[in-house]
């Protein structure tokens, strides 16, 4: 019953596809966060909540894209974590935008979720023969 969802996400021939989902959440992640203002109907009502959501899902497709193995995902962390502190930087030079150290700490408990969320996917694909 699992075995579909454990073929999608660590598969060697869907890796292109988390990849190219990976590419495309960067882009848009990077435009939201960027833009002077951001399109209102894209947000959850909270701008933690919408830190953490981006983050998890890219810590999520991160893993099966670049890091398949938990024992990397380390690396995966503190690439992320850049990522979100670069942003900030960025966003104080970026008038009405500013810098919020709050707001990487919701990518960091974003990053914990989507990578929580990893986890029994990779210990189970390590159990298949």
């Amino acid at each position: 019953m699992l075995a579909p969802l454990i073929h999608l996400c660590v598969a060697p021939e869907r890796r292109i596809l988390w990849r190219t989902l990976l590419a495309a959440l960067l882009v848009v992640i990077t435009w939201l966060a960027l833009t002077p203002a951001p399109p209102a109907t894209i947000t959850t009502g909270w701008d933690k909540s919408n830190h953490a959501l981006a983050f998890g899902t890219l810590a999520f497709c991160s893993a099966w894209a670049v890091w398949p193995r938990p024992r990397q995902w380390g690396w995966l962390v503190l690439a992320l974590l850049a990522y979100g502190i670069g942003i900030e930087v960025a966003q104080s030079f970026l008038p009405p935008r500013e810098a919020d150290a709050m707001d990487v700490l919701a990518d960091g408990v974003g990053i914990a979720l989507g990578l929580a969320a990893a986890w029994p996917v990779a210990a189970l694909a390590r159990q298949r023969p």
